[in-house]
Parts: structure tokens; C-alpha cells; sequence
């Protein structure tokens, strides 16, 4: 069933037409394979990606933790605590 540009079908469906999903997929559609009704899988290209490259990623990551004060408690320490 088709539902605001993304094609929505049953499990026992596509397994019967595996083949012609993935063709579908390869030219940018995306299909959610749904089971009892509820999405269950997304079949796409691979192809698409949020716009961030993994060096992105990284970077947003690095100054994630430049910014987070480190306390004065090692982490062992506190997992120490923790068992106390």
C-alpha cells in the first residue's frame, strides 16, 4: 500500500517479490516492510545519507567531549562507589 511517497507491503509479499523491491529501492524508492501492520524493516539504496560524513561524525563527536568538564573522580572510582 502506498502512503506519502513511500511504499508500505507485508512481509509474506515481499518475500514473493523480493527481486522487483530491491529494483524499486535501487532507483530511490523506499519501501517499509510492515509485520501485523507495523513497520518492521526499511528496504532502500543505501545510497542515502543524512547529509553528515563519518569525518562529520567525528568531529561532532570531538567537540562533544571538549566541551564536557571531566570530573576529579576516575570512572573506576566511581563504579567503586557505586558497589559500596
Amino acid at each position: 500500500m502506498e502512503m506519502s511517497g513511500t511504499l508500505h507491503i507485508g512481509t509474506f509479499e515481499a518475500k514473493n517479490k523480493l527481486s522487483s523491491l530491491v529494483d524499486q529501492a535501487s532507483k530511490g524508492s523506499r519501501i517499509w516492510i510492515t509485520k501485523r501492520g507495523k513497520r518492521a524493516a526499511l528496504l532502500s539504496s543505501g545510497v542515502e545519507h543524512l547529509g553528515k560524513t563519518d569525518m562529520d561524525l567525528v568531529a561532532s563527536f570531538r567537540q562533544i567531549r571538549k566541551r564536557s568538564q571531566s570530573g576529579k573522580d576516575s570512572l573506576k572510582s566511581l563504579i567503586e562507589v557505586g558497589r559500596r
